[in-house]
């Protein structure tokens, strides 16, 4: 992609075509972006606008930010502006396209349909574990995103992609990590705080006080910094398909009541969250399972079958892909597919 390249002469045509001249109003007044740093809107020249797009002339100063708090009254969207122009520089004068409206609900065109891979981690730091990835290879997994324009979401905007109600960037992926050790703290946190990427924690609270586990002021300082999400996992990391021996079915399904309705009571007393997002031990999920987390008005399950979700997905049934200690940067890449074509979901 060349990144330094004016916006195709033939898009301007067309969006113009569309568009009614029309006097740029005064700059609304500065918004804040969900990181709570002020952004001010930008106070260039409108060329033309309607209802669905503004044509807009950029002043030196501005950037994609302020440009989205300006139009899109929320600075955090600056990513449509970017998707929609792809490969723009921003430089005085430069012509900008801003899409009032979400250009692709659903992430669906004629050719392709957008899907959103969750990654899945569990421990970070040294040992030869395949279930830990080393803090030198999540940071280079991290920095790879950054450089190649990937967006990652929190799993809390995914919910609105999936009922058709919000966009997501066209490189969206999301990042998750379940049980809770201390290494996500320890190792994983300062690279996820130095790129500004959300992430969430799927904790079995039966964990929290053992030996190797995160502990409530760690969490409480990952959610204080509007990174870090905490969600459930259930209590005891039991597997919730199966019977234990000698359980009947009443006494499995209260197990599983319990499994399931424990962490949001432990996480919201603990912690300013809300629970609405459960990721299945081992990924195993049953009916039963299935009908216990909509009776507690959870929002999302996640399973840890691999492939990206599109807007069609199972809100109960979410793929996420695993990512193990001994996968090259380039097996990374390549668990990272955000688009399949119509003819062949």
């Amino acid at each position: 992609m060349n990144r330094g390249r004016m916006l195709p002469t033939r898009l301007l045509a067309a969006a113009a075509a569309l568009l009614l001249v029309a006097c740029a109003g005064p700059a609304p007044g500065p918004t804040r972006s969900d990181a709570g740093a002020a952004v001010a809107p930008a106070n260039g020249e409108v060329l033309a606008r309607n209802e669905r797009f503004v044509l807009y002339r950029a002043r030196g100063s501005d950037d994609l930010r302020g440009i989205a708090a300006r139009f899109l009254s929320d600075a955090d969207k600056w990513w449509r502006i970017a998707d929609y122009n792809e490969g723009i520089r921003l430089r005085a004068g430069t012509i900008v396209v801003v899409p009032l409206e979400p250009p692709k609900p659903g992430g669906v065109d004629t050719r392709q349909f957008q899907t959103v891979p969750i990654l899945c981690y569990h421990r970070f730091g040294p040992g030869t574990s395949k279930m830990i990835v080393s803090a030198a290879n999540f940071a280079r997994q991290m920095q790879w995103l950054a450089d190649n324009d990937y967006r990652v979401i929190p799993l809390s905007e995914l919910a609105a992609f999936l009922e058709g109600h919000a966009d997501l960037p066209k490189r969206a992926v999301a990042i998750t990590i379940d049980d809770g050790y201390r290494t996500v703290y320890e190792h994983a946190y300062p690279i996820l705080r130095k790129h500004g990427f959300p992430a969430t924690v799927f904790l079995y609270t039966d964990f929290v006080g053992a030996g190797d586990a995160l502990d409530w002021k760690q969490m409480r300082e990952m959610v204080d910094s509007g990174l870090v999400d905490i969600q459930a996992h259930s209590k005891s990391h039991s597997n919730l398909i199966q019977r234990a021996p000698g359980e009947d079915a009443k006494a499995y399904a209260t197990r599983i009541d319990r499994e399931i309705a424990a962490p949001i009571k432990v996480i919201e007393s603990r912690l300013p969250v809300d629970v609405a997002r459960f990721a299945f031990p081992y990924g195993d999920v049953n009916q039963d399972v299935l009908e216990h987390l909509a009776r507690h008005d959870y929002e999302l399950g996640f399973t840890v079958n691999p492939g990206g979700n599109g807007f069609f997905a199972e809100k109960f049934m979410l793929r996420r892909t695993m990512i193990y200690g001994d996968h090259s940067l380039a097996a990374f890449k390549a668990r990272l597919e955000t688009s399949l074509p119509v003819s062949n979901p």
